[in-house]
């Protein structure tokens, strides 16, 4: 299993739930790397890169989300290795 990266888009209640706080958790956790907003409609988009495995059980992780959210929809796409070296939160 190599590196790999994958777009993410969540929807349904997860602004202001801490939902972006605690995916840089689980990120920081799996050693996954990437970075996680806010978007204007209310959802939240994330790129994450990493090993195949941490990145996989990471988007399953996003899929049940922090207690206080209620995650409708994720949308996963591949993505190009941008080599980043860590996880923030974006705007």
């Amino acid at each position: 299993m190599g590196i790999i990266a994958r777009h993410v888009d969540v929807s349904g209640r997860v602004q202001g739930v801490f939902f972006r706080a605690w995916t840089e958790e689980q990120a920081e956790r799996l050693k996954v790397r990437g970075w996680i907003r806010n978007c204007p409609d209310g959802s939240v988009e994330a790129h994450l890169e990493g090993d195949e495995s941490a990145v996989n059980w990471l988007i399953d992780l996003i899929g049940d989300g922090p207690p206080s959210a209620r995650v409708a929809n994720v949308r996963v796409s591949d993505a190009a290795v941008a080599g980043l070296t860590s996880f923030e939160v974006r705007g």
